[in-house]
Formats: structure tokens, sequence, C-alpha cells
């Protein structure tokens, strides 16, 4: 699967030695950062909403959009996101 994937995503690793099961996090986070609309579909296709919901979670950082595309893609509270909840908990004291 990973293979089907844009090159660019993962441009400073060795994709044979990613493991979906362990890395996750890793590669939905890339997807959701680099790839293209294919790639999306391909991780889509192959995980599932509900293992994509699992594995969204936890996600360390994520930008406004991606946050908001997968908590109305898969109906989770932004709250409940990993990333959100450490936005929070960092004061931004200027604002750009």
């Amino acid at each position: 699967m990973l293979l089907n994937l844009s090159p660019h995503i993962f441009w400073d690793v060795d994709v044979n030695s990613i493991d979906m099961e362990k890395n996750g996090v890793f590669v939905l986070q890339r997807v959701l950062q680099y790839g293209l609309l294919k790639d999306w579909l391909i991780i889509k296709s192959n995980l599932g909403l509900e293992k994509m919901k699992s594995i969204a979670v936890q996600i360390p950082t994520l930008d406004d959009v991606s946050i908001s595309f997968l908590s109305n893609l898969l109906h989770i509270e932004k709250s409940e996101f990993r990333c959100y909840k450490n936005r929070q908990s960092n004061q931004n004291y200027w604002n750009y």
C-alpha cells in the first residue's frame, strides 16, 4: 500500500521500513500534511474509517484545516484530538 503513495510524502525515510500497524500515526500525519487526493483515497480505502479514527486522535501535530477535515469526516469532536489538546495548553503570546 505505501509503495502506491506519492514518493514525496516519505522523502526522508525508507518506505520499505515503515510498518502500517506500528507507524500508522506517522503515515496518516504525512498523508494529511503532504499527500495528494489520490494518497488520501488510498489510505482511506486501506484503513477504513474506524481504524483511521483510532489513529487520527493520536497524531501529535496537525494544522487547523486537517483537524477540521478529520473532525467532520470521522465525526469526532476537535477536543478529542491529541494535537488539539496540546495546542490549547500552549499559550500564544503573540498573534501574527
